[in-house]
C-alpha cells in the first residue's frame, strides 16, 4: 500500500490552479493556431489574432487567460493500492485556496445558490474521485466559467430519436447559445447512462485532448460530423461570423436504460483549460 499525504495532494492542487488558469494546453493552443491559418474571414481572423495575443501576454506575465478564472474542477484518478494520509476533500480545497489567493485568482463561488454570499476563497472545489487500478494518483485541475457553463443542456430523448434525435440537440443547444460562450467553442458531449452520470460524461469528456477521437470508430465519425455542422453555421469568433464556431467535439458514451436516451452537452470556451500532475 502506498502511502500519500494530504499535504502532497494540497501543493499539487495549488500548483494546477495557477497553471491551468495561466496557460493553455498545448492542443488547445494548437487548434486555435489551425483555425487562425485556416480563416477565410477577414474581421473572424482578426479576432482569433486578438486572442492569440492574450494568450501571449497572460502566459508572458503569468496572468490568468481569462477574468473568469472559473470553478475548481478537480478530477482525481486515485490508485485503489494508495492511501491518503488526511483528508482527501480539506486537502483539494486548501490547495484551491492557496492557489486562488496566491495568484490573485477571481473567487467566483457563492456559498449558497440562492443566498449570493461568496466564500472568498474559490471554495468549495467541484470534486470527481474516479478509483482505478494500481498506486497512482492523477490530478487533473480543469477551471470552467459560468459563461459557457451557463449554455450546456442536458435532455431525456426518447429511444425512437435516436442519433438524428441526438445530433439535433447538440446542434440545437449550440445555436441557441449563440455567442454568449465566446466562441470557438469546445464541446464535451456524454451519451447514455442516467440523467447524472451522463451530464458527468460531458464534463469529462472535455478533459480529452482536441486531437484525440473517441477510441469507437463510430463515435470517432459521429464527433467529425458534429464539429463540421457546428462549424457550418457560421457564428465565427465571438459571434462576429467566420468558418470557425468550434474547435472540437468529444463524446463519451456510457450504457443506459432501454428506455432511455440521456444526451448532455457541456459548452465550453476557446480557453478550455485543464492541467494534470501525479503525485
Amino acid at each position: 500500500m502506498r502511502e500519500i499525504s494530504a499535504a502532497a495532494i494540497t501543493d499539487a492542487v495549488e500548483a494546477l490552479c495557477i497553471e491551468a488558469n495561466t496557460q493553455l494546453p498545448a492542443d488547445v493552443k494548437a487548434a486555435l493556431d489551425k483555425a487562425e491559418a485556416n480563416e477565410p474571414w477577414p474581421l473572424a481572423k482578426e479576432t482569433l489574432g486578438l486572442l492569440q495575443q492574450n494568450l501571449c501576454v497572460a502566459a508572458d506575465k503569468d496572468l490568468p487567460i481569462c477574468q473568469d478564472t472559473g470553478m475548481a474542477c478537480v478530477f482525481i484518478e486515485l490508485g485503489q493500492d494508495a492511501h491518503i494520509n488526511g483528508d482527501l476533500t480539506d486537502a483539494v480545497n486548501e490547495g484551491v485556496r492557496r492557489g486562488y489567493e496566491k495568484a490573485y485568482l477571481r473567487k467566483s463561488i457563492t456559498a449558497d445558490p440562492l443566498q449570493r454570499v461568496n466564500t472568498g476563497d474559490n471554495t468549495p472545489a467541484f470534486l470527481t474521485v474516479h478509483l482505478v487500478p494500481g498506486s497512482g494518483c492523477k490530478i487533473t485541475v480543469a477551471p470552467k466559467g459560468a459563461g459557457s457553463e451557463n449554455m450546456s443542456r442536458l435532455a431525456m430523448l426518447k429511444p425512437a430519436d435516436g442519433v438524428e434525435g441526438a445530433k439535433k440537440f447538440v446542434l440545437d443547444t449550440v445555436e441557441q447559445a449563440g455567442a454568449n460562450p465566446c466562441p470557438p467553442i469546445v464541446l464535451g458531449i456524454g451519451i447514455g447512462g442516467s440523467f447524472d452520470h451522463c451530464a458527468a460524461l460531458a464534463k469529462k469528456a472535455l478533459l480529452r485532448p482536441l486531437d484525440t477521437p473517441n477510441a469507437d470508430p463510430y463515435y470517432a465519425a459521429l464527433e467529425k460530423e458534429l464539429l463540421d455542422a457546428i462549424n457550418a453555421t457560421g457564428f465565427g469568433p465571438q459571434g462576429f461570423g467566420g468558418a470557425t464556431t468550434c474547435l472540437g467535439v468529444a463524446i463519451e458514451q456510457m450504457p443506459t436504460h432501454v428506455a432511455c436516451l440521456p444526451v448532455a452537452v457541456n459548452i465550453s470556451c476557446h480557453v478550455t483549460r485543464r492541467a494534470s500532475r501525479e503525485v
